[in-house]
């Protein structure tokens, strides 16, 4: 098998080996059944071991208190941005969010159709740099909730403390859950797709709080009711097998190297070190200011697109993969989600400070 590269990707992004390698034998041969994982009924009791266990462990692992429900849906994250105003949004009712990104962006749009939403604060003319401070924007007392992304992967900002607003919070932690200590009872709903800190694309987990459930009108379809999948424990059809097991792994991994608190602590090191060499020298310039940097999405430039360009060439040949910033900021981006190791962050490192040699 050949060496394993590092994997810079937004997402889908890297998981740890140790998943991968078990993973690929339960595809074939899982539990000794004499099938592979992904062959078996979703209603047989061996997967409903595994959905209740990833269940049990996500809970376990974020704290999530009692009078909330872990569910595992599909549509990827994007389909929340209208499962959400659908369900806890009525036309004569207002909603706040937050715009910080591409991905606000988009949720503001769809939120449009259902309710009315009032946008807060907006960095849009500053191209995303940053995100708000308290401070900086107000939340209508007639708001349903503050709808916020934690961390937005494009532009490489997150918030460092969550809003401390007066509101039902909800947000999108699709690229930083899991990353760090949440206090779950703070929110209405939180939502992340898998595939960055928890699995392969194909699932999307919702912790909502029980009584939000009954606030859906009967309207609205069947397969897009919360209180559908939550009756029914995300089995109302069948789930996204593979990518549930696989975030059941990745929980396990997770456990074993000390939850949330010894990851957190794990990923300012790793962020740290990378900013530090952005910091150390004008060759590179990070996108995000310093108060809003993310600890899992690590954005910046060089001076110009050819150098940029050689930058993203000469380190895929040496084994860094997926360096190229998003379209839509070009540049540079360093994804260092929960299952990256330090390593490679190091002679990341190592590779910038050579490549700012050779050109400087």
């Amino acid at each position: 098998m050949p060496e394993r590269i590092y994997n810079f990707s937004a997402g889908p992004a890297v998981l740890p080996e140790q998943v991968l390698r078990q993973a690929a034998i339960d595809i074939v041969n899982f539990q000794n059944k004499g099938m592979g994982l992904i062959e078996m009924s979703h209603r047989s009791k061996e997967f409903m071991a595994v959905a209740e266990e990833c269940e049990q462990l996500t809970c376990e692992l974020l704290g999530v208190p009692a009078g909330y429900k872990v569910l595992f849906l599909q549509g990827g994250a994007s389909s929340q941005f209208f499962m959400i105003p659908m369900n806890l949004l009525k036309k004569d009712q207002v909603a706040t969010y937050l715009n910080t990104g591409t991905w606000s962006k988009k949720a503001i749009k769809e939120a449009k159709l259902f309710g009315r939403i009032e946008v807060a604060y907006s960095s849009e003319d500053l191209n995303f740099t940053r995100v708000p401070r308290d401070d900086e924007y107000t939340v209508n007392p007639a708001s349903e909730y503050l709808y916020f992304v934690s961390n937005n992967t494009i532009f490489g900002t997150q918030f460092q403390e969550m809003p401390g607003k007066d509101a039902m919070l909800i947000s999108d932690m699709s690229s930083d859950i899991f990353s760090r200590p949440i206090d779950v009872s703070r929110f209405g709903l939180i939502y992340a797709g898998a595939q960055k800190n928890m699995g392969p694309a194909g699932v999307t987990v919702v912790i909502i709080r029980e009584d939000l459930l009954e606030r859906v009108d009967e309207a609205v379809p069947t397969m897009l009711k919360y209180k559908t999948h939550a009756k029914d424990d995300s089995m109302f059809n069948t789930p996204p097998c593979f990518a549930v097991y696989c975030v059941g792994r990745v929980m396990h991994w997770l456990k074993e190297l000390g939850g949330v608190e010894a990851m957190a602590d794990r990923n300012r090191k790793k962020a740290g070190i990378l900013y530090e060499a952005i910091d150390s020298t004008d060759f590179y310039r990070g996108h995000a200011e310093r108060e809003s940097r993310s600890l899992m999405n690590v954005t910046f430039t060089l001076a110009d697109k050819e150098l940029e360009a050689a930058f993203i060439r000469d380190a895929a040949a040496q084994g860094f993969d997926g360096l190229k910033g998003h379209r839509s900021v070009g540049g540079c981006r360093a994804s260092i989600y929960n299952a990256f190791p330090m390593e490679g962050v190091e002679k990341l490192v190592d590779f910038m400070a050579a490549f700012a040699k050779k050109h400087q």
